[in-house]
């Protein structure tokens, strides 16, 4: 009943999403999307106290046996690590919708159909993945390792390795499977040519943004795994994040230089969360200090940031 109640209240914000709030395309200025992302990550908070509601009542499975204070924490934990993830996804969006140059006021619509599409794969990845910890304890091992690799991967990547969407497998093979137009003159995804059903570039950045979203989801998911196997906290958690994406990516498009030091914050979180799986038998680290850590590494990461940018904010402010 939780479960159905929850995907019944997702499929009312996003209703409301999009046939009220944004019934009409618009480009969403700085401050619309400030406002929209104070109010997710608002909700995103206070859902962790229905979830001590949740388990304080028992009105839910409760497969670790988690006491309602461990699972608000493990809740919160989890949603800051996705939040914080969700930064890489974020410069990604931004340079999809800039190499098939889809307008401004028509980006909103590609995420909303690109966060129901996460949202069905991401509940998928995290069945599969609850599934093997749960069947497999060994794969916590496999988990952590492979969030170690993708740490130093980051670490030692080069600057000048970007990702080109109109170089990728996802677009080559669309374009195999169907006729792309290279116009924009509606915002919809398909278009008839001279009796022909072409797709448009918002249905190619759809799937390419879908695609990328599955490859950030092999890290985030084994991530929030680190901290709970509950399905349910998985699942809540990822979901608020992905929300809260749109109005995020809206909010830090024109910022995404002022913030470029958020990458060693990320490093860290995959490191902490690695280490955490792999010695999860020898020592349990507590909650709290999981979720202080994820938020002091955030912290330091912003603080940094806007410090050694300068030049950056002083451009923001003027």
């Amino acid at each position: 009943m939780v479960w159905i109640s929850f995907l019944a209240l997702i499929l009312v914000f996003l209703a409301l999403d999009l046939g009220v709030f944004n019934k009409t395309p618009h480009i969403i200025s700085t401050k619309e999307a400030s406002k929209w992302t104070v109010i997710w990550v608002m909700m995103s908070f206070l859902f962790s106290g229905v979830i001590y509601w949740l388990y304080c009542n028992n009105y839910i499975a409760n497969p670790d046996g988690l006491k309602p204070a461990a699972a608000s924490i493990k809740y919160l934990t989890g949603y800051l690590i996705e939040l914080s993830l969700s930064v890489d996804n974020i410069f990604v969006i931004a340079i999809i919708f800039g190499a098939f140059q889809i307008p401004r006021k028509h980006q909103h619509r590609v995420l909303f159909w690109g966060i129901i599409g996460a949202i069905i794969f991401r509940g998928l990845m995290i069945y599969f993945g609850v599934l093997l910890i749960h069947k497999f304890a060994w794969t916590s091992y496999l988990f952590g390792a492979f969030l170690i690799y993708t740490a130093i991967k980051m670490l030692f990547s080069k600057e000048e390795e970007k990702f080109e969407p109109k170089n990728s497998f996802v677009y080559k093979a669309l374009r195999k499977i169907i006729p792309v137009s290279g116009h924009i003159h509606s915002e919809n995804f398909f278009e008839k040519r001279r009796h022909i059903r072409v797709a448009t570039p918002l249905f190619v950045a759809l799937i390419v943004i879908e695609v990328m979203d599955v490859v950030f989801a092999m890290d985030s998911v084994p991530a929030i795994l680190a901290i709970t196997s509950d399905p349910f906290l998985v699942f809540s958690s990822n979901i608020f994040a992905i929300l809260g994406l749109r109005s995020m990516y809206f909010f830090l498009a024109n910022m995404l230089e002022r913030f470029s030091y958020l990458e060693y914050s990320l490093i860290a979180i995959l490191t902490f969360v690695g280490l955490k799986m792999l010695l999860h038998d020898v020592y349990e680290i507590p909650e709290w200090a999981s979720l202080a850590f994820i938020a002091i590494s955030l912290i330091i990461g912003v603080i940094v940031s806007l410090k050694m940018n300068p030049e950056a904010v002083a451009e923001d402010n003027k």
